[in-house]
């Protein structure tokens, strides 16, 4: 899985870097599946997380979470996108 994570307007702090490095890896039982993962974070009056993860059969899926605080905005993405890389790897594993 690659991963790639960008700020959009302002730079990350590396605490901030960091913090998303250790996020993702709650999705680290699907890196067989994903084939991109891309995160990008806005910072206008709140943090706007948006994130895609390719899947290796063609199906890709958007996420996104807001907050006014960077790591409550981080932890709603990963729920989200961890409800949703699970519900595809269910459709995965139900057409075989």
């Amino acid at each position: 899985m690659n991963k790639t994570y960008t700020a959009v307007g302002f730079d990350l702090e590396q605490k901030q870097s960091d913090m998303i490095e250790k996020k993702l890896e709650r999705v680290k039982y699907a890196e067989d599946l994903i084939v991109d993962l891309i995160v990008r974070v806005r910072h206008e009056k709140e943090y706007l997380f948006d994130a895609d993860a390719n899947f290796r059969w063609g199906v890709q899926a958007h996420v996104s979470a807001s907050d006014y605080d960077f790591g409550a905005a981080l932890n709603k993405l990963m729920d989200v996108l961890d409800v949703k890389v699970k519900k595809e790897k269910e459709k995965a594993q139900e057409k075989k």
